[in-house]
């Protein structure tokens, strides 16, 4: 049994992005188009007139370099192909290089991907669409990705690393490796698990190579195409941008703007840098830093005159790095890109650069938020059938969901508001009485109010805690399945690794998931595998 709720009713998405899939009129500013097919119909048009054929064919060349150590399925081949012709476009998802995937929405992030390709294609046959996964390599935060959960266990991969972490050798990946065979079963889904990590991890070099051949065996069948930004030619494409951040500092003077307007509403995802650029060389990524006319390279000695960081973008490009707030610039220049696709996080970052790309003239893509599930199994369901759990009650805070069910299951009115209404009434009347005499005898109604009010309060609080203790069976079986469906209080896929479902379900899950998803619905899914 599948079903869906709204993104709103889980209470774990924020207000800007509750505002945005409702269309609200505070957001409209921050966005092109909205994420249907009137949408993409338009942004279809505004792609074309904007995206060359050189770059195109820059753009192939790097992938077919890019895959060679991959064994690429005929579809993604095609797709890496079509790219050179004008009526080609790609809908693309990025993700760190966690270990082993990470958290579990990394699946749901490709899917997105894959299924929005085509689902345009179905509406827009004439076109072509490209799912592409963006690997972030050149991202530096180690400690983000160094682990994953698999049966409630940290796996973990011990390792000091600086730079860049695509460029980080798989040295050490064995010992993770033991951890994980530890844990596996004997299964034949067990084996493939323990197949498809050693020879991602164990038979490539670096951080990069093992994470592009983990993408393509769970979805190079679909015809996925992953791209590494960290590519001299591709960076090629990119040196305007980069010269014009380092002469006229554009992106902090245009985003400035827009989060003044932004944080009206909404809090701030990311504050711009003077310079959002990084310097990159192996095992360094710093930021470049103007200071008195000189580009420093901050905890370096590197120090660049304005024509010496001009010569150094010339001659290498690669050695530039766009930051969080230039990398989704850096995409739209060298992808013929029609949308990204994003948790609520990231998609808020995004809204900040409206106004920049706009300032730049490249196309601002389609924002779509990823698909979200929560994957529950036949006897999950069943329990929370039995408990009278609705879908939308599961995601309460579990406080709240107990509180819930107890006062539907007592033969008790556990609820005070109607004594609280009669006590209300009756302290009116006194504040009336008290206008009439002196301010000291207005003072005492009210204490006398505010102690009397309390005083029912804790009078329910206590009999709620009663029946509690009458309920207990119920309430820890409500706590058991909550705490079952929500690691550590959050939503499941950001705790749980695919690895805790494909044992049991093995390539069946991906699939499953494939058909039950549907990027376009904007809704929350329960799939039961």
């Amino acid at each position: 049994m599948n079903s869906s709720i709204k993104f709103k009713d889980t209470g774990y998405f924020s207000k800007i992005i509750c505002d945005y899939l409702d269309r609200g009129e505070n957001v409209k500013e921050f966005y092109d188009h909205f994420p249907d097919i009137e949408g993409f119909k338009h942004q279809i048009a505004q792609k074309k007139k904007s995206f060359s054929s050189a770059n195109r064919k820059v753009l192939k060349q790097s992938l077919i370099d890019q895959s060679k150590l991959l064994n690429l399925s005929t579809l993604s081949l095609e797709h890496i192909s079509l790219l050179e012709k004008e009526n080609t476009y790609t809908v693309t998802t990025g993700h760190q290089l966690n270990l082993f995937t990470g958290p579990l929405y990394f699946l749901y992030k490709i899917i997105s991907a894959i299924n929005l390709a085509k689902e345009l294609k179905h509406n827009f046959p004439e076109d072509n669409f490209v799912p592409v996964y963006w690997m972030a390599t050149e991202d530096h935060d180690f400690e983000e990705i160094r682990f994953f959960n698999f049966k409630g266990k940290k796996i973990s991969w011990n390792k000091e690393v600086s730079g860049a972490v695509g460029r980080t050798s798989t040295d050490g990946l064995d010992k993770v490796f033991k951890d994980l065979d530890a844990s596996l079963g004997t299964s034949q889904n067990a084996k493939r698990l323990r197949q498809l990590f050693a020879a991602s991890y164990l038979n490539h070099d670096n951080l990069t190579d093992a994470t592009r051949y983990l993408a393509n065996e769970l979805f190079g069948d679909h015809g996925l195409v992953i791209i590494d930004g960290d590519d001299p030619e591709l960076k090629r494409l990119f040196v305007p941008y980069v010269k014009e951040e380092l002469l006229d500092q554009t992106s902090i003077n245009e985003v400035s703007k827009t989060n003044a307007l932004l944080g009206n509403c909404y809090p701030i995802q990311v504050n711009p840098r003077e310079i959002n650029l990084f310097y990159l060389e192996d095992n360094l990524r710093e930021r470049i830093v103007l200071d008195n006319g000189l580009y420093k390279i901050n905890q370096t000695e590197k120090v660049f005159s304005k024509e010496e960081i001009l010569e150094q973008l010339s001659l290498t490009p690669e050695k530039f790095s766009p930051n969080v707030l230039m990398r989704p610039l850096y995409q739209e220049v060298i992808l013929p890109n029609l949308c990204y696709i994003g948790g609520g996080g990231e998609l808020a970052y995004w809204m900040q650069l409206k106004q920049y790309f706009n300032k730049v003239n490249i196309p601002f893509p389609i924002l779509l938020l990823r698909n979200s599930v929560l994957l529950l199994t036949e006897k999950q369901r069943k329990k929370m059938a039995a408990l009278n759990i609705s879908d939308a009650e599961i995601f309460l805070p579990q406080n709240e969901l107990i509180k819930n069910k107890v006062k539907e299951i007592s033969d008790l009115k556990l609820d005070f508001s109607d004594q609280q209404m009669d006590l209300q009434k009756m302290f009116d009347h006194l504040k009336v009485l008290a206008l009439k005499t002196d301010k000291s005898f207005t003072g005492a109604v009210l204490a006398q109010e505010k102690k009397q009010l309390n005083g029912l309060k804790n009078l329910e609080k206590r009999l709620l805690r009663a029946q509690k203790r009458k309920y207990k069976e119920t309430v820890d079986r409500i706590s058991l399945l909550q705490d079952e469906l929500f690691p550590k209080g959050s939503l499941q896929e950001r705790q749980m690794n695919f690895s805790d479902f494909y044992e049991f379900q093995g390539e069946g899950l991906i699939e499953k998931l494939m058909d039950a998803l549907e990027p376009l619905k904007l809704e929350f899914d329960l799939i039961s595998p």
